[in-house]
């Protein structure tokens, strides 16, 4: 037979060379491509069957078949599918990005019979190329259903390649990669090693509807073995529930997460209509070990009818849900030429919406139905979905529903915001919080003292998360979030005249001492003022009520954002014996130099209280030891 030669187009040749260099990131995904294509092949002939009854060709066993020979070191995948004429050879491989599978939809499309045509695999149209990263040489055979002469194709993925009409061609297409030399030192890449042709296939196209079969090796002295199927054509998302065992799901649930534990729930999902897709996902019953770290790895598996694509879909869910694992099967999506990078479109931000709204309503589920799988999934993974109070304005709502917060009101009971102002007392406008680092911390607050004399609840947040949710969030159910630790705070005004006058004859009597002390310690606050919050404590430092927190200011330190360091407000308890004390010594004495270091002293025990630190150890440890040494 003559053998022509032909030179790629120059779009082509650059292309290979991406392919053999940097487009896909894991070399595997080249058996994953071949496969889908003759998967593709396989649909086409079935489909060109039932539209022509007298098409002359064998639908009996369509399959894949792989072939390893050692000794050659080649790699075989043929399937016995639709086949390509000599002309469909010279088209749509030697041209690039002119997928077969658009031209066939095409074609369904305009006879108006796409019955069946959603089952397709491959509109990407150059995945064949992919198999030059492992291979120095490729050789495709393809003979087209229905015609008697096949075509040979062969390319060193170079400048050139060249077709040949052959007669011994079976129906289908095969596609032998003569592949590269071994390395013997990376032996994760050896595609003559059955088993790894095995891992991959389980890998990447365990659920391809049409069985892929390898004749396994054969030990010595033993006949050639039956060829084994190596795919298990089950797509667990894609039967009915009372098909599936639980069983199975926690299997699938453990191959994908490497997590040995059962899940805590699984979460079926079907949408029909203009986009279809299917989702099976899992809620995890522990949260992993990184889950903040930078390097967690979040995103569920994508496949496309049924062809694994992505491992990790960043983009199919929210990052304050990143710990939930899965897999979506959508119909169709726009991908770009490695398949490895989703593409930005109305597709993804369709399903994205749907899957977030369906986890967060399994969330309330939890709640409103089963405490203790909720009490399991908020202590593991409630830090992480305050996270989504932040950046999802959309679903702020639903998050906050399903949110539940420590509270003093019980000591091991979390509650909702809504039991909260079920709660509240009457006349009481806002809901009232404080942040800190841990619960004795902040139950131990000089912030709290009157809040628990009086009985006001308050809802204590420890995660480093609450300190920003709070305000983004503002309010619920028209109440104001407020802290206790920030603003003025005056839980006795009741509107009683005797009251106020008592108030202010007070903020008289301390007028002095407060102006004194605001000059002293005039580079460390903005203002001293007596104190409605405290009942026991001398002193507490608060913020302004649109400053931030110092834990705030140290967050976007840590984070590199440079944020001007916000003065305090000091605020003295006109009640305690300390306090008084230094009023009338300051009334009594002109030379108030030895006052200085009282002042001093108080604002920086009431720093301490708040766990915040001296700004200076020494100088703190120097006049408090001088002050006990006048005691003795």
């Amino acid at each position: 037979m003559t053998t022509e030669t032909f030179e790629f187009q120059v779009e082509a040749r650059q292309l290979l060379q991406l392919m053999i260099h940097s487009v896909y990131s894991n070399k595997d995904v080249f058996l994953r491509e071949l496969v889908s294509n003759a998967s593709d092949a396989l649909d086409k002939l079935r489909l060109e069957k039932l539209r022509d009854d007298s098409l002359d060709a064998d639908v009996s066993d369509l399959h894949i078949r792989i072939d390893v020979d050692k000794e050659a070191r080649t790699l075989t995948v043929r399937d016995n599918g639709i086949g390509m004429s000599y002309d469909e050879v010279g088209q749509l491989i030697g041209t690039i990005a002119n997928s077969g599978t658009a031209t066939f939809l095409q074609e369904l499309k305009e006879a108006k019979d796409a019955a069946g045509a959603e089952g397709l695999i491959g509109q990407f149209g150059v995945g064949f190329y992919s198999g030059f990263m492992a291979a120095d040489e490729v050789t495709l055979v393809s003979r087209r259903a229905g015609e008697s002469q096949g075509t040979r194709w062969t390319s060193r993925g170079e400048a050139t390649y060249t077709l040949e009409k052959v007669d011994d061609a079976p129906q289908g297409t095969s596609v032998t990669l003569h592949l590269k030399p071994a390395d013997p030192e990376n032996q994760l890449h050896d595609y003559t090693s059955p088993w790894q042709i095995k891992e991959i296939v389980k890998r990447y196209s365990d659920f391809i509807t049409w069985p892929i079969r390898m004749v396994p090796e054969a030990g010595d002295g033993e006949s050639a073995p039956e060829p084994e199927t190596l795919n298990s054509m089950k797509a667990l998302w894609a039967r009915s529930r009372d098909e599936v065992s639980d069983d199975e799901y926690h299997e699938l649930y453990k191959h994908i997460s490497h997590d040995w534990r059962e899940p805590l729930e699984t979460i079926r999902l079907q949408a029909e209509g203009t986009f279809e897709y299917q989702a099976l996902l899992f809620v995890p019953a522990h949260a992993p070990h990184d889950l903040f770290t930078r390097d967690f790895r979040r995103g569920i598996q994508l496949y496309v009818k049924r062809v694994f694509i992505m491992d990790d879909c960043e983009e199919l869910l929210p990052p304050y849900l990143r710990f939930v694992k899965g897999v979506v099967d959508a119909a169709d999506l726009s991908l770009n030429v490695s398949r490895e990078i989703l593409q930005q479109d109305r597709h993804i931000r369709m399903m994205q919406r749907r899957l977030t709204k369906k986890v967060l309503s399994t969330v309330k589920e939890f709640m409103a139905k089963d405490a203790d799988r909720y009490a399991t999934f908020w202590r593991e993974f409630g830090t992480v979905l305050k996270e989504g109070l932040v950046t999802d304005s959309e679903n702020r709502d639903a998050i906050l529903a399903v949110s539940s917060f420590a509270t003093t009101h019980a000591d091991d009971e979390p509650t909702t915001l809504a039991r909260y102002v079920e709660r509240m007392k009457d006349g009481q406008d806002d809901i009232y919080y404080l942040t800190g680092e841990s619960r004795q911390s902040i139950e131990n607050s000089p912030h709290m003292e009157a809040f628990r004399d009086k009985g006001i609840e308050v809802l204590l947040l420890t995660d480093a998360v609450d300190e920003v949710w709070v305000d983004a969030v503002g309010e619920y159910e028209g109440k104001r979030l407020r802290s206790v630790a920030k603003g003025e705070i005056d839980l006795d005004a009741t509107g009683d005249e005797k009251a106020d006058e008592e108030r202010e004859k007070q903020a008289e009597d301390y007028a002095g001492l407060l102006g004194w002390m605001r000059e002293q310690l005039d580079e460390d606050i903005k203002e001293v003022r007596l104190s409605a919050r405290l009942t026991v404590s001398p002193a507490c430092v608060v913020s302004d009520a649109h400053d931030l927190t110092p834990a705030l200011e140290n967050m976007y330190r840590a984070m590199g954002q440079e944020v001007p360091r916000a003065q305090r407000i000091l605020e003295l308890n006109p009640g305690h014996l300390l306090v008084k004390g230094l009023n009338q010594a300051y009334k009594e004495r002109e030379d108030r130099s030895g006052l200085v270091e009282s002042a001093e002293l108080l604002h920086t025990l009431a720093v301490l209280a708040e766990g915040g630190q001296p700004k200076d150890p020494a100088r703190f440890v120097k006049l408090v030891a001088d002050r006990l040494e006048r005691t003795l």
